[in-house]
């Protein structure tokens, strides 16, 4: 994911969610969250348009990310857009295939 995108993931949210999944592959935790949803990929596939954000490549991206969508930068981080705005995010371990399933259902 590059900085320049992010308008487009904002647009992409109206007509599918768009989930953006912020790693630190410096982190222990974040590769836990990061093999749990890998665990569940093709069933969470299905939920919407994925992007992954590489935190340590691309750290100027990510803090672009949280100033234009106005959320505290995190890592991990799990942020699910719909119809323009975050309607939910979530860091460490409250990110799972079932709170991803549940904010959706609940969004």
């Amino acid at each position: 994911m590059r900085s320049d995108q992010i308008t487009d993931l904002i647009n992409q949210s109206h007509d599918k969610p768009v989930l953006i999944f912020k790693h630190s592959t410096r982190c222990i935790i974040s590769a836990m969250v990061l093999r749990g949803l890998e665990a569940k990929a093709q069933k969470l596939a299905e939920l919407g348009h994925w992007y992954y954000l590489d935190l340590i490549a691309n750290r100027d991206c990510s803090n672009k990310v949280a100033q234009d969508l106005q959320i505290v930068h995190q890592s991990p981080q799990l942020i699910i857009l719909r119809n323009g705005v975050v309607v939910w995010d979530a860091s460490h371990q409250a990110i799972s295939p079932e709170a991803i399933l549940n904010a959706l259902a609940n969004a």
